[in-house]
């Protein structure tokens, strides 16, 4: 996918306003371009990725265009303390193709919530209708996220954008807000 595609799938489920917002399982940028390109000159990015090469790729990309982002070499899936720009919670978080890498979504999505503030946004992207396999090992059908996000506190996902996948399948976005505890 390039960056065009990659900011207009999600474009109905980021809000294009300015914020702090993080890229879980970044690669070398794809989606943390596109959330650059939806925030605006104000908005910044804290891109997760595990791979070295990948982090230096968006070290390189971001100081060449005057991005506001911070590249972090961390596995997402092991609990960690997520940089906070601003000493604040997030605005929101995406993970763009990455949850079907994970085992035990349930307590990465529980970390996720840990870090927005009330009615911050969780963005996913993944695949539908695709069968386990070395490249999807634990895919996360747009039923089975709706039941993690409940269970993690979320409020119910809207799916916001479909498209086909080159590899079978489809891909669906779905946001999903962080539910207030003190609202019931």
């Amino acid at each position: 996918m390039n960056t065009a595609e990659a900011i207009d799938l999600p474009q109905d489920a980021v809000p294009p306003r300015a914020g702090v917002w993080a890229d879980l399982g970044a690669g070398e940028g794809t989606f943390t371009r596109a959330l650059v390109a939806r925030l605006g000159p104000e908005g910044r990015v804290v891109a997760l990725d595990r791979e070295r090469r990948a982090i230096a790729a968006l070290e390189r990309w971001s100081s060449r265009n005057a991005a506001r982002v911070l590249p972090v070499l961390a596995d997402f899936t092991a609990p960690l303390d997520l940089p906070r720009l601003a000493g604040a919670p997030l605005d929101g978080i995406l993970c763009a193709n990455a949850l079907h890498f994970v085992a035990d979504p349930e307590s990465v999505l529980a970390r996720c919530r840990s870090w927005l503030h009330p009615g911050g946004r969780l963005v996913v992207i993944e695949y539908e209708g695709r069968e386990p396999s070395r490249w999807v090992p634990h895919p996360v059908s747009s039923a089975r996220l709706g039941s993690l996000l409940a269970a993690a506190g979320f409020g119910a996902p809207a799916i916001t954008a479909t498209r086909p996948s080159a590899y079978g399948g489809s891909l669906y976005v779905a946001a999903a807000d962080r539910l207030d505890p003190d609202r019931g």
